[in-house]
């Protein structure tokens, strides 16, 4: 689906308080960006914003940063900020998450949040996947011993492909659902997207999966 450009969005990026300009300086340095020592979570593929805002709302001692590559999207989640009061365990990167490894020291990062991403359908594109052993292997240049990938998406053949991809990447899978919404421990405290909130209402089954970063 082609994405609609949103007139000046760069700009309103550029002036944002949220978004960080120059990420790469910052590699290494983090926590003294949000000035504590909290545990960071990362969003990649964040959108409009929803899931994020939710949870750095909820959880102020945790500090979460939302990575989105298109400027017309990010802008969105923007705007939205400017509806609420001042959230400091939040920061925006527009940039592709192909490119972390050179914002990010080895385990700065404690959790990777992975919803609804695109499932790239055709073979020769499953390395673009997120959940690809490609993509897997980056995480690991970011994510701390233990850290966690957590991944929801209500398409089924890309959450099979996702387990496979786990497994054969030496992950360790935690917890695996493929109805999220049924499931009363894997549904506590969840927040939802706004696809996954459009897909529950018609009545697409959830699947959710938990990796762990040997």
């Amino acid at each position: 689906m082609r994405l609609r450009n949103v007139r000046g969005a760069r700009e309103v990026l550029a002036e944002s308080s949220y978004v960080e300009a120059e990420p790469e300086a910052n590699r290494g340095t983090w926590k003294a960006v949000f000035g504590n020592e909290h545990p960071i979570h990362m969003e990649i593929g964040m959108g409009k914003g929803k899931f994020l805002l939710e949870l750095a709302i909820l959880h102020p001692e945790i500090n979460y940063i939302g990575v989105e590559m298109y400027a017309s999207v990010l802008v969105r989640a923007v705007q939205k900020l400017e509806e609420v009061p001042e959230i400091p365990n939040l920061r925006f990167l527009n940039v592709p998450a192909e490119s972390l490894e050179t914002m990010f020291a080895p385990g700065e990062v404690d959790r990777l949040y992975l919803n609804f991403s695109d499932p790239w359908p055709k073979a020769r594109h499953a390395k673009r996947r997120l959940t690809s052993p490609v993509f897997l292997k980056r995480y690991e240049g970011i994510l701390k011993e233990g850290g966690l990938v957590e991944f929801k998406t209500d398409n089924r053949e890309l959450f099979e492909y996702s387990l496979s991809s786990v497994e054969t990447s030496g992950w360790r899978l935690a917890a695996v659902t493929f109805d999220l919404h049924s499931d009363r421990v894997l549904c506590r405290g969840n927040v939802m997207t706004e696809y996954e909130q459009k897909f529950s209402e018609r009545g697409q089954a959830i699947c959710k999966l938990v990796a762990v970063r040997r």
